[in-house]
């Protein structure tokens, strides 16, 4: 076969679509080789081409079958077909024998290529998982593998085939691997062309290193533990291997790290925060289970207790039963549980080890029914921080309780009827209790509050029974409200009377009490009453109640009154007189104490208690009364308090205030008298000698004359105001300046140190201290005028310059702080030049 080099286009070089130009010269491998012409088979591509030894650069005895060659591309001017020109024989590549060893990554700068026992380490670019086996037919995918070599860098490929025991390799894997020559024609797709070098053989030496996610559990003074997000396991970890603001660092935040072998002991290394909601260890479900408590967690636990979850919840979900465990953290509430207890709960199952557990738990309201544990009734008797004590109905002791044990989210109040479980304590519950209280031997727990009037300390027979009064009950003495208030002990025998009567031809006796008494009458010796008798429940004790007396007209109509004070569990009662105050306790209230404000108008019955001192029961709240009357002045007189009311001055024997005239005039030098219903704000508290506006009224009972719509008349200068509160110079009592708030200041102006201000005083029952409210600014004070510098140190900066050695220098002990809290300054600064603006 002839060829004639002249039929070439362009001299011998052409262009070609598939890339091929003008002076590109391609490699491959000769295919077939006869005297005078031969077959080329590409090696970068799917191409078989002619050439004619008249092409070829050498000595025609030296070129082979199979040998490498690189060549030009050109185009035949007779045939038109492409055909290789130009041909150069290349050097066979010596390839190293031993086997390169390396890691798996996308280029040489992911991973930096290290020495490991003597061996080369490359760099893999993985196979796409979505193609690894599984690539469309004819097509082979391939992964590349990147080393380097006397500090240049070299690029092998890979397919499936060419790793042992057909390991997935991910990107970041070491491996290890020999060098081979491509001797066949590529694959449909395969960048493994013909006569390259490929990587074949390839072995895992080591997976890449991870990294781990998990959430900070402790952390001691100098180092913690992360609970790992990938197993159920915890990990140390030094705060030397914390990147980040070690201050800021706390129980609860998320991290992620690097997991290393230390001292034959695994460790966390280079610690960094996630943000948080990052690491989830569990997914709950959003569907609500219902099941019965089949072991509760112990109070105490036992010394060979390891397990977190020691309680267990039983369960038929999916139609199976299943036995689901808990911890204390899965409770919604605190409440004591039970063994038999209804409850309802979600599903939380482990992400690390599939472990599920009942969490969320609450007990539903049927459970007493389930449990048939014994209840027991009382009422709210008081209530301190965080625990309070109960009236039994069936013990004498209160009984004592933790806010904890609550069923209900609202609160109780003192008074609340409730139902309720008394449960043991032991001994060792005791030794570990951090107070005394909670150190009694019973306490009451799952606690209910019941509806008003379901608890009742009495049995009350329906019967009605007749008898005469043989021993009077002693009448209740106003005068002993004048000393300290009462304590509460009606059932001593100098305090009650005796009825005798009989009862199926049996002559019996029963005691009674003042406040038992249907209306104001007071029953006398001798007179004959119809009673019912009541049975304390709790002691088996009798008494005569519902007195009616026979044959007299007695005024069932109840006392009015206006509360005067109100403190932790008790308060006074302003009698419908306005000189006397009673004392009250807050169980004897018929209604929500929280309701009670100063001066409301309330309905009691008195009862007589320990040592004759009277007391108010069944305490209600009723509508509004006008207890001034409707004789009311209308002038306005100015006054000076001589005396406050009893509640400001707990140490005068008088419950009224009195304020003395002081204008001109016929009245001056007079003092009138004023209760609780004579201020115009019943929540100001007067002092001894305020100023005040006032008019009179006259007591509708007794005709006298009281001083009503009582105003102070308040003026002082601010003393000092802080952040949020401040004090003026007023002097309440013993102390000097008076408390307020800037919530209290009209208008929400800033007052300043010197402003004019009227005000209220207040008296917090509780505490019994002052503090000013309603502030209003009446007029400012001196603008702070700044004190000019001495001419002195103003000549002295004048003639500083900067190379003067004796002038003051500034030193820099300790950089700021930002408000981002970094550390010094965030733009350098530089010295300024006179007479220059920036």
């Amino acid at each position: 076969m002839s060829f004639d080099p002249s039929l070439l286009h362009n001299n011998g070089h052409t262009a070609f679509a598939n890339g091929t130009g003008v002076g590109i010269r391609e490699t491959g491998v000769v295919e077939k080789l006869l005297t005078s012409y031969g077959f080329i088979q590409c090696s970068e591509r799917q191409a078989r081409l002619f050439f004619h030894c008249s092409q070829y650069n050498g000595n025609l005895q030296d070129l082979k079958i199979g040998d490498d060659v690189e060549f030009e591309v050109s185009l035949d001017k007779r045939t038109g077909k492409p055909i290789a020109v130009k041909l150069v024989k290349i050097k066979p590549e010596v390839l190293p024998e031993e086997r390169i060893s390396g890691q798996v990554g996308p280029d040489m700068h992911a991973s930096p290529i290290t020495k490991l026992h003597g061996y080369i380490h490359p760099v893999v670019s993985a196979i796409p998982t979505h193609l690894d086996g599984k690539s469309a037919p004819g097509q082979v995918p391939t992964g590349s593998v990147c080393y380097e070599r006397n500090g240049e860098v070299f690029y092998l490929t890979y397919t499936p085939d060419d790793v042992e025991r057909n390991m997935h390799l991910d990107t970041g894997d070491r491996v290890s691997f020999y060098m081979e020559t491509n001797k066949h024609p590529p694959a449909l797709y395969s960048d493994c062309s013909t006569g390259a070098v490929s990587a074949r053989n390839i072995v895992l030496v080591k997976k890449k290193q991870m990294r781990c996610q998990g959430v900070v559990c402790a952390t001691k003074e100098a180092f913690g533990f992360i609970e790992r997000g990938d197993v159920v396991k915890e990990i140390f970890f030094h705060y030397s291997e914390f990147k980040g603001d070690l201050e800021a660092l706390q129980a609860g935040d998320d991290v992620e790290f690097s997991i290393k072998e230390r001292n034959g002991k695994e460790v966390a290394t280079d610690v960094r925060l996630l943000p948080q909601g990052t690491v989830i260890f569990e997914d709950i479900s959003i569907e609500h289970f219902e099941g019965t408590v089949a072991k509760v967690i112990p109070k105490v636990p036992s010394k060979n207790q390891n397990d977190p979850l020691p309680g267990r919840i039983g369960a038929r979900i999916n139609f199976s039963e299943k036995e689901l465990p808990f911890g204390e953290k899965d409770t919604k509430s605190k409440v004591t549980l039970l063994d038999g207890d209804h409850v309802r709960f979600n599903i939380s199952v482990d992400r690390r080890d599939k472990l599920e557990r009942a969490t969320n738990i609450e007990i539903l309201p049927d459970t007493f029914q389930f449990t048939k544990e014994s209840r027991e009734m009382g009422v709210i008797a008081a209530m301190r921080d965080g625990f309070g004590f109960i009236k039994c109905v069936d013990r004498d002791a209160r009984m004592f309780f933790h806010f904890s044990e609550v069923l209900e989210e609202s609160p109780l109040h003192i008074s609340d009827e409730v139902e309720f479980t008394v449960v043991p304590v032991s001994r060792l519950e005791r030794s570990l209790a951090k107070d005394m209280l909670s150190a009694q031997r019973n306490h009451a727990v799952r606690i209910k509050k019941l509806p008003k009037g379901t608890v009742s300390f009495h049995v009350q027979s329906e019967q009605r029974f007749i008898g005469q009064v043989d021993r009077e009950a002693t009448p209740a003495s106003a005068a002993a409200n004048k000393n300290v208030s009462p304590s509460k002990a009606k059932e001593k025998d100098a305090e009650e009377g005796v009825i005798a009567y009989e009862d199926c031809g049996v002559k019996l006796t029963v005691p009674y009490y003042i406040k038992d008494l249907e209306g104001a009458a007071l029953p006398q010796l001798g007179d004959k009453v119809e009673f019912s008798i009541s049975e304390v429940k709790r002691t088996g004790l009798q008494s005569a109640v519902s007195i009616k007396i026979l044959n007299r007209t007695g005024n069932s109509k109840r006392l009015l009154g206006f509360v005067a004070t109100l403190k932790d569990n008790f308060g006074f009662i302003e009698t419908a007189n306005h000189d006397q105050e009673i004392f009250f306790h807050y169980s004897e209230m018929c209604g929500d104490v929280d309701n009670l404000e100063l001066g409301d108008t309330v309905e009691y019955t008195l009862s007589k208690g320990k040592g004759n001192k009277v007391s108010a029961e069944k305490v209600t709240k009723v509508a509004p009364v006008n207890g001034i009357g409707e004789d009311v002045g209308t002038t306005v007189l100015l006054g000076k308090v001589t005396r406050p009311l009893r509640s400001v001055d707990p140490s005068q024997t008088e419950y009224q205030g009195l304020i003395e005239v002081t204008e001109e005039g016929a009245s001056k030098g007079q003092s009138y008298p004023f209760g609780i219903v004579s201020m115009a704000s019943k929540a100001d508290c007067l002092q001894k000698g305020e100023l005040v506006k006032f008019q009179l009224c006259t007591v509708v009972h007794t005709s006298q004359k009281m001083a009503c719509h009582i105003v102070p008349q308040r003026r002082a200068l601010v003393e000092s105001v802080k952040d949020q509160f401040g004090f003026i110079t007023y002097e309440v009592g013993e102390s000097k300046k008076l408390f307020f708030h800037v919530k209290e200041v009209q208008d929400g102006l800033e007052l300043q140190t010197g402003d004019e201000v009227e005000f209220s005083v207040i008296l917090n029952q509780r505490t019994g201290k002052c503090s000013a409210c309603n502030v209003r600014r009446v007029s400012e004070g001196p603008k702070p005028v700044a004190t000019p510098r001495p001419e002195r140190l103003v000549n002295r900066l004048k003639s500083i310059t900067l190379d003067d050695a004796s002038a003051p220098r500034l030193v820099i002990v300790r950089q700021p702080r930002g408000p981002d809290n970094s550390k010094g300054f965030s733009i350098e600064r530089k010295a300024r030049q006179p007479g220059v603006i920036d």
